[in-house]
């Protein structure tokens, strides 16, 4: 049995999706650390998990959010526009990093799921964003491993189903398993609408229209 990491996009979406098949979920943790996409993340994270008849649960980091100086919380700065054919990637994903988010959101995770009796922690990790974002890559997820090796005496393991993958491979992976593409949000920014221009809705919306998905 499982906890989820959904932030509610499509990443973790599908992953969740596969893992309910394959090992049972019995909770799903979002985390609020004053992002500016918080609300819409939060409440497509709840439709998401009430679709899979699983638990869902909020666990605020005010204290992050006090840390945070980059674009993603900081209310004062812009997200930067994305382009993938201009844009220098290393630039854009630092206006965007969170100090340490992933690492803090397993701990966290690792501490519900020991207590619980749940082996496996269930990420949206991939290929993709694991070449701009270290944290998604396959050697974080290797070394994240070993650490809760030492840090749980169940020794609680991080999965993701879609670790091999790109976005492409990704988004054919939710129709396959049908996943409600309806209540994704996979946007910076949290406006009533998408934004359509940071790099999270470009590289979604990318595979979405040659996929022809909503």
């Amino acid at each position: 049995m499982a906890i989820v990491l959904l932030s509610g996009g499509l990443d973790s979406t599908v992953s969740l999706a596969k893992s309910v098949r394959k090992i049972g979920i019995k909770l799903a943790l979002t985390f609020d650390y004053g992002q500016k996409a918080n609300q819409k993340e939060i409440h497509a994270a709840s439709l998401i998990a009430r679709h899979y008849k699983i638990p869902h649960q909020v666990i605020k980091l005010p204290w992050l959010a006090n840390i945070t100086k980059t674009s993603l919380v900081n209310k004062e700065k812009a997200i930067p526009k994305f382009s993938f054919k201009e844009s220098n990637y290393k630039e854009t994903a630092e206006a965007v990093w969170v100090p340490n988010r992933n690492g803090v959101f397993i701990n966290i995770s690792a501490s519900f799921a020991e207590a619980l009796g749940y082996k496996y922690i269930i990420c949206g990790f991939n290929k993709e964003e694991g070449e701009t974002f270290p944290d998604n890559s396959i050697d974080f997820l290797k070394s994240i491993n070993k650490a809760l090796n030492y840090s749980t005496l169940s020794k609680v393991k991080v999965l993701s189903f879609v670790i091999g993958l790109n976005k492409k491979g990704i988004a054919k992976e939710g129709l396959k398993y049908r996943i409600p593409f309806e209540f994704l949000w996979s946007c910076y920014d949290g406006q009533e609408e998408i934004c359509g221009k940071c790099e999270s809705c470009q590289r979604t919306t990318k595979v979405f229209r040659k996929l022809k998905i909503l």
